[in-house]
């Protein structure tokens, strides 16, 4: 579905650690599944504890687990340093953490640590720990640890705070049945239309729809998003928030039932219908809805003290091992010295925000992690798909 949009590694990862925290554990503790002392370097000082080269090498590779094409941005200096600060921040929120809040997070963790693993196939679920060398035990102490850190900050939003950020965002709840025929600037046999010949091929469309054709038909004809032709062109009952911008303000603004000009879009041009539309209320939502608001904001206050509380006052010192790039004979690599034997080689070609797998599936794979655990939970981690 044209679903909104491309996010840097920065908003990827808090994406991440949203989605696993709402969505995605026996035993608790650092140290708990590490199989002994850990003499490695610190890296990392903060009032209260501190980060170990080993502890750090864990937490990229249960990242790359979840995520594998973030492997690029572990070569990245300012991914890495962005990476260890949230390692400190859930561990420090963790200790701080009261029993109450310690129990509930955990609870959470191992009712959806069974439905990830379900949802992957128990074989799927192991290779992609087995991959970056991640025993369960390490993942299972990381979930409790995100958890607890989100369920206690989620314990600090009130019903008052979730209406408010409800009605600043209520539009985003709108649903609409929207009829449309995508010209894509590029045609099914992969050349590319330059910007006039799209457009010239949508005003065409839309001439012909003005002179009273069938909308499904002519769909079927021309349309080339794959999601909807099929169907006539018809999304219903969306969400407009789950389109791009453009598309979303069409389905916002367009008068219902009279064809509008084409819409661009990065995808094209749009010849847009829209059917049905229907503003919500508060109580309209769903309890599934609230809670994905109260982890918004949950999520947004965390990320406030990591770049408040947590820089200024509570993080000592950091020490990150250097990111070393050598050349060889099949090229440069990069080693990030902590050990975690990723392939230093790794394509820099990767898109951090490849396109999620939606109803028009009209591009790109995404992760299969995120999407598996968004779907468990029910929950939009803004994927972009087509």
């Amino acid at each position: 579905m044209f679903q909104s949009k491309r996010r840097s590694w920065r908003m990827l990862l808090i994406a991440l650690v949203t989605v696993l925290a709402f969505s995605v554990m026996a035993g608790c503790g650092k140290n708990a599944s590490s199989g002994g002392k850990d003499t490695s370097k610190v890296i990392a000082t903060y009032e209260g504890g501190e980060i170990t080269e080993n502890e750090f090498d864990r937490e990229q590779r249960i990242v790359l687990a979840l995520q594998p094409q973030m492997e690029q941005f572990m070569q990245m200096e300012d991914f890495r340093q962005y990476l260890v600060k949230q390692e400190i921040a859930y561990e420090y929120l963790e200790a701080k953490a009261d029993e109450k809040t310690k129990e509930a997070g955990k609870k959470k963790a191992e009712e959806q640590f069974d439905l990830m693993k379900s949802s992957y196939g128990e074989e799927n679920f192991k290779n992609m720990l087995d991959a970056q060398k991640v025993s369960e035990a390490e993942f299972k102490d990381y979930m409790v640890r995100i958890y607890t850190v989100m369920e206690g900050e989620r314990q600090k939003i009130s019903e008052d705070d979730v209406k408010k950020e409800f009605e600043a965002t209520k539009q985003d709840y709108t649903t609409a049945s929207v009829r449309h025929i995508l010209i894509n600037f590029t045609d099914p046999d992969g050349k590319e239309r330059t910007e006039e010949e799209t457009l010239k091929l949508a005003k065409e469309v839309k001439a012909k729809l003005d002179k009273g054709e069938d909308f499904a038909a002519l769909a079927k004809q021309y349309s080339e998003d794959p999601g909807s032709k099929d169907n006539g062109g018809l999304y219903e009952n969306v969400e407009v928030s789950n389109w791009v911008e453009a598309f979303k303000q069409a389905a916002l603004t367009q008068p219902l039932n009279q064809i509008g000009d084409p819409v661009k879009t990065e995808y094209g041009y749009h010849i847009i219908r829209v059917e049905s539309r229907t503003e919500k209320k508060f109580e309209d939502l769903t309890q599934e809805q609230k809670d994905m608001i109260q982890t918004t904001l949950a999520s947004n206050k965390l990320d406030e003290f990591m770049a408040g509380d947590l820089e200024k006052k509570i993080i000592k010192k950091i020490d990150l091992p250097k990111v070393e790039t050598s050349t060889g004979e099949n090229g440069t690599g990069t080693d990030t010295n902590a050990g975690n034997g990723s392939n230093a080689g790794t394509d820099a070609g990767t898109n951090a925000g490849t396109e999620g797998s939606g109803n028009a599936g009209n591009t790109g794979t995404g992760s299969n992690t995120g999407n598996g655990a968004a779907n468990n939970a029910g929950s939009n981690s803004g994927n972009t798909s087509k």
